[in-house]
């Protein structure tokens, strides 16, 4: 065994002298240049570990390494085709390849790899078909994320039924989801997120027990979300965003106590948000924008206390917003813009102390601007441009430090502008298109060529 050195330079040749050496562990050096051939007579080698270094170079054959069972040269700079004679290591259970610049196919020989239990090849310039017969194996782990592969995927990937982590996202696959993910119970963490697939998601998914992350998003899935979703108990994200789904929100979603993380944006999802939504005690991120969702927002989402993000916006929410949303105390951003809702902006909202970015443009609030908001002491962002807000801005906008941009174009606000440097620093379009905005005009230029004074 070779391991707790601090290796510099290159792996010397003489490395192959060691014919009886089953580990070599060499990683998280600073070893550069290439793997020396004479690696490849190591036929005693058990674990090669190489990771976390700069080496550089086309992997040399390695052939001889029968006994091989865990290879790991992640995170170095190799390039060229990978090896297809690695497909000749029977004994391999672990291959990491990751982060590297390797290039080309995955070599159909790794189908030969009967015991090998985790691929991970994420990072690299890989590209081509993934080899049917990958699904051979009995793995536990599939990483082929951030390449450029085409093609469909292997739909026996589960057939083993072993299968946890399935991450190929930020590819080009195309076709459907592997049929043998349907029942493939065993899963934890899959990503398809970043591609070309389709098909029906109600359909081409089941249930699983032991799942805790899905992301579909960015795809071109059609159909509906399937109640099964509330079926599955550990599931901790949902994230189907940027894909063609109708269909309402089933109300089994509520059921999914250890949900963080729900994110249905830009789809055509309709009809109301079912106020089971409010059992969802865990969540932390809701984004719903860019939807068709009608009606009101049902007050039971004031009871999801954890939340963090939670984005309305872009659909056709009307009527007012629930004074229940103040209790949302960990809020950092609150998005409401492009809906059609009225009436006045809660003051309740002025609890919400750890709030960013609110966004309540384009919809239909009326009334003054609620001194409350000058409470928002985190508060970076606001917008409630294209509104029907009158009167005056409140003074107390002055003592906002932290804020940084406003826009309160086209509403029917008058009177002076506040001094703070947010005012000072908005463009003639965030200001624009109100009723008589005046005063400390002469601080700022461009208010000269729009403010009536």
């Amino acid at each position: 065994m070779i391991q707790e050195f601090t290796w510099f330079g290159n792996i010397p040749p003489e490395v192959g002298l060691l014919s009886h050496l089953k580990f070599l562990y060499v990683d998280s050096n600073q070893l550069d240049g290439s793997i020396p051939p004479e690696v490849g007579q190591l036929s005693s080698l058990v674990e090669l570990f190489l990771f976390s270094n700069n080496l550089n170079g086309s992997v040399p054959p390695l052939g001889n390494l029968t006994h091989i069972s865990l290879l790991y040269i992640r995170e170095n700079s190799f390039s060229g085709f990978i090896p297809p004679v690695i497909g000749n290591l029977k004994s391999m259970s672990i291959l990491d390849l990751s982060n590297n610049q390797f290039s080309g196919p995955i070599p159909v020989s790794f189908g030969n790899l009967a015991n090998l239990k985790k691929l991970d090849l994420f990072y690299n310039n890989l590209s081509g078909s993934i080899p049917p017969s990958l699904g051979n194996s009995m793995l536990t782990l599939v990483g082929l994320d951030f390449n450029h592969f085409t093609s469909y995927l292997p739909h026996n990937i589960c057939r083993g039924g072993a299968l946890q982590y399935f991450i190929v996202s930020e590819n080009h696959f195309q076709g459907t989801i592997p049929k043998s993910l349907r029942n493939c119970t065993s899963l934890i963490r899959v990503r398809l997120n970043g591609n070309n697939l389709t098909g029906n998601i109600s359909e081409a998914l089941g249930i699983y027990p032991n799942l805790t992350f899905i992301d579909l998003s960015r795809n071109n899935f059609y159909g509906e979300i399937s109640s099964n979703w509330g079926k599955c108990p550990k599931l901790g994200t949902l994230n189907v965003s940027m894909n063609s789904i109708t269909g309402g929100i089933p109300r089994e979603i509520g059921n999914m106590s250890q949900l963080q993380a729900l994110d249905l944006s830009l789809n055509h999802i309709v009809g109301e948000i079912p106020k089971e939504l409010g059992k969802l005690n865990s969540l932390t991120k809701l984004i719903l924008r860019g939807n068709q969702l009608t009606g009101r927002l049902p007050t039971e989402i004031g009871s999801l206390i954890e939340l963090e993000y939670l984005d309305f916006s872009a659909n056709r929410f009307n009527n007012s917003v629930p004074e229940i949303l103040g209790n949302l105390l960990k809020l950092h951003y609150l998005g409401l813009s492009n809906n059609q809702f009225v009436q006045e902006l809660p003051k309740e909202l002025e609890k919400l102390v750890q709030l960013s970015e609110l966004d309540a443009s384009h919809n239909h609030f009326g009334g003054e601007i609620p001194f409350q908001i000058c409470s928002l002491k985190s508060l970076e962002k606001l917008n409630l441009s294209h509104n029907n807000l009158f009167g005056s801005i409140p003074n107390c906008f002055e003592e906002m430090r932290g804020l940084s941009v406003i826009d309160i174009s086209d509403n029917q606000l008058q009177g002076p502008v506040p001094n703070s440097t947010a005012f000072r620093n908005a463009s003639v379009e965030a200001l624009e298109g109100n009723k008589g905005l005046c005063g400390r005009c002469e601080r700022n230029a461009t208010m000269q060529s729009f403010l009536v004074t």
